[in-house]
């Protein structure tokens, strides 16, 4: 995501996507989500709005992204693709109008974890959770999810605990079970804590398959998986580990079984759910 300041009244943006036409989108998730670019602004009031998405139907899109934007200075993020890569990106305002790039901001919440957390099957890339927490917050965030390969590796944790971050969220349990999450949280934990002795580290229970209410297999994996990383849990808990915190997955796309695209992935109001259930935890680690 990139932010900026302008008083312009039309916006354009031109960027060059990595994957060819052929791969714009996917059957569960539309171009607007996995290679269009999102535009968000300040209102009057403070508070972040939706403001457009490009319609990306070609690699290389050139588009006047919004025009007719009321008169004002005002702050923008621009949310890249969730799925296609960026080759080039440039965002261009008429001429005359002020533009200023906004300096980083302080330390940001670390998110590692599966495709969900990469944000696949969202509709647009600010409806991510990711995305949605760090406006409700005011933090930046550095998403690390990966799609299948959110496995709690000892690689990836020695990569987080080189970040400075205000708090990590590990919500790797969609892309492993019962014996891997008993024998990798707490080797995870132990390094980032080793590393980072006062950063708030969040482990996250999986979310419930939608369709797990009418398939008992799947409810019981989900059961076993919830009751493996809650003894984890209390172990730390247990050794002295401070700083630790826990979010249960049974709720966070909510009870009605309407919250998943295909089942697995968050739809747009199930990413608004989990931000829901997260969102307390989080600004109870964070102090907020």
């Amino acid at each position: 995501m990139v932010r900026f300041k302008t008083n312009a009244t039309a916006i354009h943006v031109h960027y060059k996507l990595s994957k060819p036409q052929a791969q714009l989108g996917m059957w569960n998730m539309p171009p607007s989500g996995a290679s269009g670019l999102d535009l968000y602004a300040r209102d009057s009031a403070g508070k972040w709005r939706w403001v457009q998405v490009a319609r990306a139907n070609t690699p290389e899109v050139n588009v006047e992204l919004v025009k007719e934007l009321a008169p004002g200075s005002r702050e923008y993020a621009a949310y890249l693709p969730l799925f296609n890569g960026v080759e080039s990106l440039e965002i261009g305002v008429p001429k005359g109008a002020a533009f200023e790039g906004l300096a980083p901001r302080a330390k940001p919440i670390v998110f590692y974890g599966t495709s969900i957390t990469h944000g696949i099957a969202s509709s647009r890339p600010g409806m991510v959770h990711t995305a949605i927490l760090g406006r409700r917050l005011e933090m930046p965030v550095v998403n690390l999810g990966f799609s299948g390969n959110g496995r709690m590796d000892a690689a990836v944790a020695e990569f987080l605990a080189q970040i400075d971050a205000a708090a990590f969220v590990i919500d790797c349990l969609p892309n492993i079970g019962p014996a891997d999450v008993r024998t990798k949280t707490a080797p995870l934990v132990h390094m980032l804590r080793a590393a980072r002795p006062d950063t708030p580290i969040v482990l996250v229970e999986d979310r419930r398959l939608t369709d797990e209410w009418i398939l008992p297999a799947k409810a019981k994996f989900h059961d076993d998986n919830h009751a493996a990383l809650r003894e984890v849990f209390a172990a730390l808990q247990k050794e002295g580990v401070k700083n630790l915190y826990y979010i249960p997955g049974d709720h966070l796309y909510g009870d009605d079984a309407e919250g998943a695209t295909d089942g697995s992935h968050a739809s747009d109001l199930g990413f608004v759910r989990q931000s829901d259930v997260m969102e307390p935890i989080l600004r109870a680690a964070l102090k907020r």
